[in-house]
């Protein structure tokens, strides 16, 4: 795969936007692929891949194939992380792509367990467990290579947009299943219905290959490139040199846990004839709809407003205040109360998540320098997510039906986010230091009156 070296001044000025617009596009169809199965793996998969009699099992089961993709990711993140330091984030990028559509059409062409038996869940996990390898690469990759080309001080505005994708791929994956839910029959949809969103990843690969190959290589990967830094194990020289950020990182990606507890237990809690509530499975699309919706809006303008007062106020109130809104919004769902489950789920993961959500990928990747930025980014972030990946499953077991689910549920999403809120203070503030001297202990940040002069001049 070539590198595009294209540097004349209408280029220099194309190149973040085309870089943010490829991290847009690329996400958002990347990640469509990955939540269609956690779309599926609430409201299809307990019944389809699963032997019948014991509900409260199959939806475990169900849960424990969507937390398998996160236990992947580590391991892509590491594969894939070397990749990116070492041969560049543009070919590690359309690597990632290509995994995830294959696999992710695969699952549309599986038998179920009336078909099969045991082997179709077995297949299932296999094709979750290729998903979960590729995306370990995709968040780090995409930020990284924003970041890398965004000019100063408006690193934060530019890299929000890798997760403004991610979230206008949830919206994608809900919106295609709701008329397929609404209009087809229970046994239809059951049957070949929910297959038609998997299908379409074929057109996911198509768009996000050319998306991709039209973007450069970064300037800053250019220049570690052709002094031959790179490193021979990014991984070993990320954990020497940057251990400890390492390890905040890992911690700050607990707060996967709000929108895992929300969108993939609280949608079987919610629909689940196990725990009696009776919300439709329409009703909970539209309300994942509606919240990502409002993310998609809000993020952009909190990216921006990383740049002018920094990562770390964002991330802690955003952490703690939507981990705390997580008891309001499961116990809401509780009462069978439609209207303020929507009220909430828009102020809880809409809203206020996104001071974490839409600051992390400028964060994380500033806390690293270039030559281990990809490598230490992934692995770290993915450790953390994994952690939380078997949640759902462990909320299915520790609040069956007629336990308090919002008492348990919610207290595990706060203590998260109460974890993830000190990882974030312990951190280094990133905003005001220049790309060159990221992940440098030593680097001093620019004067408040510098730093402003700079985003002024760039904003002109």
């Amino acid at each position: 795969m070539e590198t595009s070296t294209s540097s004349s001044p209408a280029a220099t000025k194309r190149a973040p936007r085309a870089a943010a617009a490829s991290g847009w596009f690329g996400s958002a169809l990347e990640y469509y692929d990955f939540f269609i199965y956690a779309q599926a793996a609430a409201l299809v998969f307990p019944s389809i891949f699963f032997p019948k009699g014991n509900p409260t099992v199959a939806i475990v089961a169900s849960l424990a194939t969507f937390g398998v993709g996160y236990v992947a990711r580590p391991i892509g993140a590491f594969v894939l992380g070397h990749w990116g330091d070492r041969h560049g984030r543009k070919n590690v990028l359309i690597l990632c792509m290509l995994m995830m559509g294959l696999s992710t059409f695969l699952v549309a062409l599986l038998p179920t367990y009336s078909s099969v038996g045991v082997l179709a869940p077995a297949l299932l996990v296999v094709l979750r467990l290729i998903q979960g390898f590729a995306v370990g690469g995709e968040i780090s990759g995409a930020s990284t290579m924003i970041g890398e080309h965004a000019p100063p001080g408006r690193r934060g505005f530019y890299a929000s947009f890798a997760l403004q994708g991610v979230q206008a791929g949830q919206i994608l994956a809900a919106a295609v299943f709701l008329p397929l839910a609404a209009i087809l029959p229970k046994a239809d949809f059951e049957s070949w219905g929910w297959r038609i969103p998997f299908l379409l990843s074929v057109v996911v690969v198509v768009a996000g290959y050319v998306i991709r190959r039209r973007v450069d290589e970064t300037p800053v990967f250019q220049e570690e490139k052709a002094h031959d830094a790179t490193p021979k194990a990014p991984i070993v020289l990320a954990v020497r040199e940057n251990g400890s950020d390492m390890l905040r990182v890992v911690c700050m990606a607990l707060m996967n846990v709000v929108p895992v507890a929300t969108t993939v237990f609280g949608a079987t809690y919610a629909t689940s004839k196990a725990y009696g509530v009776g919300m439709s499975t329409t009703t909970l699309l539209w309300i994942s709809v509606a919240g990502n919706a409002v993310a998609v809006a809000l993020i952009p303008f909190v990216g921006n407003l990383s740049d002018k007062i920094g990562r770390r106020p964002c991330i802690i109130v955003g952490a703690l205040s939507s981990g705390a809104l997580s008891y309001a919004y499961l116990w809401a769902i509780s009462e069978g109360n439609t209207t303020l489950s929507f009220i909430l789920a828009m102020l809880m993961w809409g809203m206020v998540y996104q001071g974490y959500n839409a600051v992390f990928p400028s964060f994380y990747q500033e806390l690293f320098p270039a030559k281990t930025r990809v490598t230490g980014f992934a692995v770290s972030q993915n450790l953390g997510t994994a952690i939380t990946a078997f949640l759902p499953t462990l909320y299915a077991v520790v609040a069956p039906p007629g336990a308090n689910v919002p008492l348990i549920v919610g207290s595990f999403t706060f203590g998260c986010a109460v974890i993830a809120a000190i990882a974030a203070f312990s951190a280094r503030e990133t905003y005001r230091l220049r790309t060159e001297d990221l992940g440098v202990k030593t680097a001093e940040p620019l004067a408040r009156e510098e730093y402003d002069r700079l985003r002024t001049a760039v904003s002109a």
